[in-house]
């Protein structure tokens, strides 16, 4: 797993200020410990003063699953990058003189 960055550790802050135990705290900011997952994640609590639980970790796992999906896009784009080059390109490797 990925060590957090600044703003996953703000989150972990907020969180505990917010009377969330440490462990829980932790908990989240170990599974969102990017700065994108940590900014969602602050922008979801800034709009509520008290939040279940429960609601905080659906709202992490939403957001996991966005960042999944993002980098799943990501990779069938490549992958579609490379394809086509295939086909324009055939078996040939860099440097081949046919």
């Amino acid at each position: 797993m990925k060590p957090r960055t600044e703003l996953s550790l703000h989150l972990y802050d907020v969180m505990v200020k917010r009377g969330y135990t440490p462990e829980f705290s932790l908990l989240v900011t170990m599974n969102l410990n990017t700065d994108w997952t940590a900014q969602r994640m602050l922008g979801y609590l800034n709009y509520y003063d008290e939040l279940p639980m429960e609601e905080i970790v659906d709202e992490m796992l939403s957001i996991l699953n966005d960042r999944n999906r993002i980098i799943q896009k990501h990779q069938m784009e490549e992958t579609n990058i490379r394809y086509n080059e295939f086909l324009n390109t055939g078996l040939e490797q860099p440097g081949d003189q046919g």
